[in-house]
């Protein structure tokens, strides 16, 4: 009987200390996300906030400490003077309002042009779907910058789409392809399409063509079809990726510097301009914080009335 109830009291403490590990698993699974989002969000965030309000000064880094021990005693050097020099100042705004055109455009262009793909590609039959989605990922294999590059070399004066318009006598003279808004347009699209492509994908592959027959029983054109039917089931997948293309278009420096011309500076140049080429770093971080700010603030407003009509 003894050995029995010390059995039964090793076997209940092996499951004890079984469901602590579980517990202590459970504890980093949902740990782990946080941890990296505070690891790579948050701290930088607190990071660039805290340049933002230091004072500039000549040195490395170009900006004084925060909290300083002098000879006159302890020193808070902080000031909102940067975002009242960003906000006074026209000129960053309307890199702003530049990178927010750049932004608006190319999202539309990228929808107009990915839905269709997009329900094609989750309509096709299993085998030719994987081969399509493989089409659309092969560009991921290859450098960003390159194939940027590559979009530089097709557009520029002595490129191959001026070369084959004045050998088959359509023009005389080079375009200008290179160096203007439509050209950094252009090479957003093709660069971020990917990113509209797939979440929309993501939900049409799930829609029920069962529903599109219903609609056409009960009278419905093609047209009343798409928008009262496929295209508010589809609404999730077109948020996810308008907001995949706009948010990082509107810090987009790369494709703008590449492709475009001295005509439009853009939000993401005129942050690296400040960094690289003045050396203000806290200008610079303020000017990055007030577009955070910027997107967030819209951001938040369209999730509440998202919410509000009950479409999530």
């Amino acid at each position: 009987m003894i050995k029995l109830n010390v059995l039964g009291m090793k076997n209940q403490y092996s499951r004890l200390m079984i469901s602590e590990k579980i517990k202590n698993y459970k504890f980093w699974f949902v740990f782990t996300p946080y941890f990296w989002l505070v690891l790579c969000f948050f701290i930088p965030i607190a990071l660039i906030f805290k340049i933002s309000i230091s004072v500039a000064e000549w040195g490395m880094p170009p900006y004084k400490n925060m909290f300083e021990f002098t000879e006159k005693g302890f020193q808070f050097n902080a000031t909102f003077g940067n975002y009242l020099y960003v906000f006074s100042d026209f000129y960053y705004f309307k890199s702003y309002l530049n990178s927010l055109s750049l932004a608006f455009s190319s999202t539309l262009l990228c929808l107009f042009i990915g839905y269709p793909i997009a329900f094609y590609v989750a309509k096709s039959k299993e085998g030719t779907r994987n081969i399509l989605l493989i089409f659309l990922i092969i560009p991921f294999w290859t450098s960003f910058l390159l194939r940027v590059y590559a979009w530089k070399v097709l557009l520029q004066g002595g490129g191959l789409i001026n070369s084959v318009l004045i050998k088959f006598g359509f023009i005389e003279s080079p375009l200008p392809l290179l160096h203007n808004h439509y050209a950094v347009i252009l090479g957003v699209v093709y660069t971020y399409l990917p990113f509209m492509i797939l979440p929309l994908y993501g939900y049409l592959v799930k829609f029920d063509l069962n529903l599109v027959d219903a609609a056409y029983d009960l009278g419905a054109k093609p047209i009343k079809t798409f928008f009262k039917v496929i295209l508010p089931l589809s609404l999730p997948g077109i948020i996810a990726g308008s907001m995949l293309v706009f948010i990082p278009v509107m810090g987009e420096f790369v494709i703008p510097e590449m492709l475009g011309g001295s005509d439009r500076i853009y939000f993401g140049k005129m942050i690296w301009e400040e960094f690289f080429q003045n050396r203000d770093w806290p200008v610079a971080s303020a000017l990055a914080m007030s577009g955070i700010l910027f997107l967030v603030i819209p951001i938040l407003i369209f999730q509440k009335q998202y919410e509000k009509y009950n479409l999530k």
